[in-house]
């Protein structure tokens, strides 16, 4: 029996990859827990394995007393000194505790407290080779889903792909292949450890990193990733070298670089754009294929309002605001998009805004955050709205609405029946037909 505790000790450590003092450890708390179940937590116990013989040794102390109490930690002198002639009152007498009775129900707990310990050398083990291994990617099998996602086995352990971090559309089986990207490593858990991602934009740049040379040895970077997981994709890129071009180096010849990473993501889409220092710049290429026309930069706002022609708006905005979600997400600035027709009336009816706030020596911007675009809605709106707008008093209303009244375009008067008769050449009424606005007012 002691030889093969001893053999089934160095198995277990080879083939689980486990610390051999580590899991002897383990045992020895193992038999100590089953002993201390079996006769309480008063006993006094000391486990060790011996290596040379392959046994657990149990040894049980008791004090040395005068008159005993509790018999199961403490022996009478006069039965001590038959044990060892020099005891004296007050030592610990240590006696072999035969193990082998401990129980059918002792022996389970010692088994669950092995399996267990082994478990938790196992995940730190785990942890410790994984941790490091953050931001790599890793392939796997897939073994089975449940209510959280998918579970992969990596071959040494399992990798969690969570819902929220697959490819919207793509459907799995057990027994594929599949391959994430790291974003987590846990220390403690019941489930898998390691965390993975096909979702992440970090993914896409350890892709580009691995199909193309130039980014890996940082001769061009990657500067932002903005995705639309299973759809679209923006890539910003620069290059270190004059003599490199970004965007040829990550589309490779024929497209073969750029494919690799395509196929990974089931076809999404992925436009390579080149980065530049200046937000403007790097707009225009972020919202490629679109042409733009002009862009305004508010840099307290971090919004870019951009011109483009009538018939680039679309293409600009993209399917489901595609194209212009993309790009603010990859600048990290909002963007407001605006056709020239459009953007001619809104600047032109700003201007006369401009004109009504400064007789009222206000920023037009509160004008404008308080929901007023042009000369009309002042026109129509009551006193108690104006008021609301912050810093309006009722002497600068007067002054706006008396602004306003010269600023609009002059309306004609509704004529009357008897002014086109007192009128010379009043004809329409001569003819029995009112006059032009008659009866619209």
């Amino acid at each position: 029996m002691s030889t093969e505790l001893k053999k089934a000790i160095d198995q277990i450590s080879k083939d689980r990859g486990i610390d051999r003092e580590l899991l002897v450890d383990t045992l020895e708390e193992a038999v100590r827990s089953s002993v201390i179940r079996k006769y309480g937590e008063t006993i006094d116990v000391e486990v060790t394995f011996n290596d040379d013989t392959g046994e657990m040794e149990v040894f049980q102390f008791k004090v040395v007393v005068d008159e005993v109490e509790d018999p199961l930690t403490e022996i009478a002198l006069e039965d001590a000194l038959q044990h060892d002639p020099n005891v004296v009152l007050g030592d610990d007498l240590g006696f072999r505790l035969d193990v082998t009775d401990l129980g059918r129900i002792a022996a389970q707990s010692a088994k669950q407290v092995i399996i267990q310990r082994m478990r938790d050398a196992e995940q730190e083990i785990i942890y410790e080779e994984y941790k490091d291994r953050m931001g790599e990617i890793v392939s796997g099998i897939i073994q089975r889903r449940d209510r959280t996602g998918w579970i992969i086995n990596l071959g040494r352990t399992e990798a969690l792909l969570p819902k929220e971090e697959q490819i919207p559309k793509e459907r799995y089986k057990r027994g594929d292949r599949v391959q994430g990207y790291v974003i987590n490593v846990l220390k403690e858990g019941r489930g898998p450890q390691v965390i993975i991602s096909r979702s992440h934009p970090d993914y896409m740049s350890a892709l580009f990193r691995r199909e193309v040379p130039e980014v890996a040895d940082s001769t061009v970077r990657i500067m932002g990733v903005a995705r639309d997981p299973g759809s679209r994709a923006k890539v910003a890129v620069m290059s270190r070298d004059r003599d490199v071009d970004p965007v040829g180096a990550c589309v490779g010849i024929r497209g073969s670089r750029i494919q690799a990473v395509v196929q990974e993501f089931r076809g999404e889409r992925i436009d390579i754009v080149v980065w530049r220092p200046d937000i403007a710049d790097y707009a225009r290429n972020a919202l490629s294929p679109a042409l733009i026309t002009r862009i305004t930069v508010d840099e307290d706002d971090k919004l870019l309002e951009v011109v483009v022609p009538d018939d680039q708006l679309t293409l600009a905005i993209g399917r489901k605001g595609q194209n212009v979600k993309l790009a603010s997400k990859l600048l990290g600035w909002k963007i407001d998009i605006f056709t020239e027709t459009r953007y001619g009336e809104l600047h032109a009816a700003r201007e006369v805004l401009e004109q009504v706030a400064s007789v009222a020596e206000m920023r037009v911007e509160r004008f404008l955050d308080a929901g007023f675009e042009s000369l009309e809605q002042m026109a129509e709106a009551s006193d108690e709205t104006m008021l609301a707008i912050p810093g309006m008093t009722e002497q600068k209303l007067n002054d706006v609405r008396a602004a306003v009244r010269l600023l609009m375009p002059s309306r004609p008067a509704p004529e009357t029946a008897s002014e086109a008769d007192g009128e010379p050449g009043g004809e329409n009424a001569a003819s029995g037909e009112p006059a032009e606005g008659a009866g619209d007012e």
